[in-house]
């Protein structure tokens, strides 16, 4: 039989704010894909993807970090990112970004680099094709979709493929999962009365569901809804997914989280 051919060569573009604030997120993606065969090289020189210069209406100043970007993963086959609204910037903003800074070979560079960039439940799901990726999580879990991988990245129902696959996870729905959690980057800071109320109710659907956990696959969401539940005293945990699906039975329970009714 002839050898299997070599993996693409894959990198992880692990988003600034993970990096600065929720590196084990990080973590996790690298342990999740090696656990899979797939090795991950971690370009130092990565910064910013520009999302919140693009959405202040900064466009110029996004073309120089979609350059930015271009040169550090020009060379990788597979860029995966944990994070649905970053892993959407080449497609969704670059293109637009390069037409206002005037720079057609910016242009053509992200045209062709854009596909290469997957978010990292597309990528287990449809480049990987798996769904049970070896997982221990015995918690109860609700799931909040965000907005960038409802209505931007499409994710569709793929986290919830690969959680209903996690051994011991009892997942439940979340009400109205559908309604931002009014966090939207800088909309949280410019409005702030409006982005309080929308946190709010997300927060209560979040309780409703009893569950202890509330993953999703953006942590700037997780860090808008977790912040509000931890101000008004309520214990559930926000992790991102690939925080969960990392996690097996060598591991055993989260710490200080209630263990699932199914899983006793």
């Amino acid at each position: 039989m002839p050898p299997n051919p070599p993996r693409a060569r894959t990198a992880l573009f692990v988003t600034c704010l993970n990096d600065a604030l929720f590196p084990a997120t990080g973590r996790a993606t690298v342990t999740l894909l090696r656990r899979l065969g797939v090795e991950v090289d971690f370009p130092a020189a990565q910064s910013c993807c520009g999302q919140m210069h693009f959405n202040t209406g900064y466009r110029e100043e996004t073309a120089k970090l979609a350059r930015h970007f271009v040169d550090t993963f020009a060379d990788y086959e597979e860029i995966v990112v944990p994070s649905a609204s970053c892993a959407g910037m080449p497609a969704e903003a670059y293109p637009l970004a390069a037409r206002a800074a005037g720079d057609p070979g910016l242009a053509r560079a992200v045209a062709e680099l854009a596909p290469r960039v997957v978010e990292l439940t597309q990528y287990l799901t449809d480049r990987l094709g798996v769904e049970e990726v070896g997982a221990y999580f015995p918690h109860r879990v609700a799931y909040h979709p965000t907005c960038h991988s409802l209505r931007a990245t499409g994710l569709g129902d793929r986290p919830h493929r690969l959680l209903r696959a996690v051994r011991g996870l009892d997942h439940v729905d979340l009400p109205a999962a559908e309604e931002c959690c009014g966090f939207g980057g800088t909309f949280a800071l410019k409005n702030p009365a409006v982005s309080g109320a929308m946190n709010g109710d997300k927060a209560r659907h979040v309780l409703e569901t009893g569950a202890s956990v509330l993953a999703a696959v953006d942590n700037s969401c997780l860090m808008n809804i977790g912040g509000r539940l931890t101000r008004d005293g309520h214990p559930v945990r926000t992790l991102h997914l690939a925080e969960i699906l990392a996690r097996t039975e060598q591991d055993g329970p989260l710490p200080g989280v209630p263990v699932a009714e199914a899983a006793r």
